[in-house]
């Protein structure tokens, strides 16, 4: 098969017509059509249907996709090796992270990092969760991808890993709340407060509500959203406790922060930096996970418990 026939007919499933694909791919639209064309031919199937302006997948060109990115992503590959063979102190870098890691970790980072390899620009993607991340990785849009370690299947043996600093879970509330806690708050003590949660979409959400069942704890909850800073700002207008990982910065709001832990055992989750194990790691990559495992072990935790 033809790589440029494959990047054609991913670029098509992916945006749905002829014309953005074209776009993205800098060819005219005839020339576009005609690929489709002789790929179809090729293979002896039909790969799309038009549904008003739109073309949509077939069933077969359904179970095609992924095996074309494979084959994209394969090839890559044996580019970004050669690269890596010649290179090893400048080029591109293109990291996907949370946006959480972003603000916390990797804004301040990428400074650091910047005085030791001048000649490397990295690039930041913002994900959220581990398939967007290794959808990054698989496809090569981006080389390395952060994610908590938990949110990882443990059998996914596509990725290597480095893994960094742990991120707990806080408690976060207006200090007239009267929830004095020392530094450390056990689980069970929130049962009377309202509490502003993440959505269930976040892993430090779904670990919460494991220890709540484990405490017997059933969470009076008043207001959950997919935006950390916004749980922040209702805990400091007073209603209710925000329960946030520790990798965001709270110091800018009037706020008291604990440590949750459930029966003395602080609420954390690992973080790692993950790679696509087809693709060999210039010695610039290498260094950037290095350089941010040494950088989160002297920062981390971002916010740390309140000193009465």
């Amino acid at each position: 098969m033809d790589l440029r026939h494959a990047r054609t007919f991913v670029a098509v499933a992916e945006l749905g017509t002829v014309s953005r694909a074209a776009e993205r791919l800098r060819i005219a639209q005839p020339a576009l059509s005609r690929q489709i064309a002789d790929l179809e031919g090729e293979l002896g199937i039909r790969l799309f249907d038009r549904v008003g302006r739109r073309l949509m997948l077939t069933g077969a060109g359904e179970q095609l996709l992924g095996d074309c990115r494979a084959l994209l992503g394969a090839a890559g590959a044996i580019g970004e090796r050669a690269r890596a063979l010649q290179h090893g102190d400048a080029g591109l870098l293109r990291v996907a992270s949370s946006p959480q890691i972003i603000e916390g970790a990797l804004s301040a980072f990428l400074i650091r990092y910047a005085e030791a390899y001048p000649k490397v620009r990295v690039t930041l993607t913002e994900v959220m969760g581990w398939a967007a991340t290794a959808a990054k990785l698989e496809s090569g849009e981006s080389y390395l991808g952060q994610n908590l370690m938990g949110a990882v299947p443990p059998d996914d043996a596509r990725f290597a890993c480095q893994p960094l600093e742990a991120i707990e879970l806080l408690a976060a509330f207006n200090p007239s709340l009267g929830l004095e806690a020392g530094g450390v708050i056990e689980i069970g003590r929130l049962a009377p407060h309202p509490l502003l949660l993440l959505d269930t979409d976040y892993v430090f959400r779904r670990n919460f509500d494991g220890a709540c069942r484990l405490a017997g704890l059933r969470p009076n909850i008043a207001y959950e959203s997919r935006t950390p800073h916004t749980l922040l700002a209702m805990a400091e207008s007073g209603h209710g406790v925000a329960i946030v990982p520790s990798v965001l910065r709270t110091d800018r709001y009037r706020l008291h922060v604990a440590a949750l832990a459930y029966r003395g055992e602080p609420l954390r989750e690992r973080t790692a930096i993950y790679w696509d194990r087809r693709r060999p790691l210039p010695r610039y990559a290498e260094a950037f996970c290095d350089m941010l495992g040494a950088y989160m072990r002297e920062v981390f935790p971002i916010s740390r418990p309140t000193v009465l």
